[in-house]
């Protein structure tokens, strides 16, 4: 069942669902507004024939970072990874859903190409999947408005929630944008 206002509101209050920081203002009838920290993460150019994803390259990756009233230019057709300012924790029985703001889809922004769902149990920064398909560039700056979160009971609490023992959960506790990571060889 996907959380309305209320619902949202009571669980951050109570301390089941843990938002830092985190803004009431910000919350919308059935999401929560998400902001754009200021470190973002792009691909270099390389004479690699290919990205492995079983073995990419940290050679592949550099990191910038954006001052205060600064703002991030990402060109047409580029990919960038950044991250929400919010540190997100979830509960065992409470899932989540990131999704762009419409009036930045309206532009050409995509905030993440298949990273949407969040587990429950998870806990970190969200990353940013950042993909621009106007014509034009896109200014970003540190703290706007740049997706929302809706939340969604579970019908039971997980059994394994994210960050569990054997799963293999990657990124519990990361913080900035994360590229990937390989999964441990079998």
């Amino acid at each position: 069942m996907l959380l309305s206002d209320h619902d949202i509101s009571r669980l951050i209050e109570s301390g089941r669902i843990n938002i830092d920081p985190y803004y009431p203002e910000r919350l919308q009838p059935a999401s929560l507004d998400v902001t754009l920290d200021c470190r973002f993460v792009q691909f270099r150019n390389a004479a690699l024939p290919c990205i492995d994803p079983q073995n990419p390259d940290p050679a592949l990756f550099v990191q910038t970072e954006i001052g205060k009233g600064k703002a991030f230019i990402l060109q047409p057709n580029e990919f960038a990874l950044a991250a929400t300012i919010e540190h997100v924790s979830l509960p065992d029985d409470v899932a989540a859903r990131l999704e762009g703001k419409s009036s930045l889809g309206r532009i050409g922004l995509m905030i993440h190409s298949t990273a949407g769902f969040v587990d429950p149990g998870w806990r970190g920064q969200l990353t940013l999947e950042l993909s621009n398909f106007a014509w034009l560039p896109i200014r970003l700056t540190y703290g706007m408005k740049i997706g929302q979160l809706s939340f969604i009971r579970l019908s039971s609490p997980a059994a394994r929630p994210y960050g569990s023992a054997g799963l293999g959960s990657r990124y519990q506790g990361q913080t900035g944008p994360t590229p990937s990571r390989p999964e441990p060889a079998p």
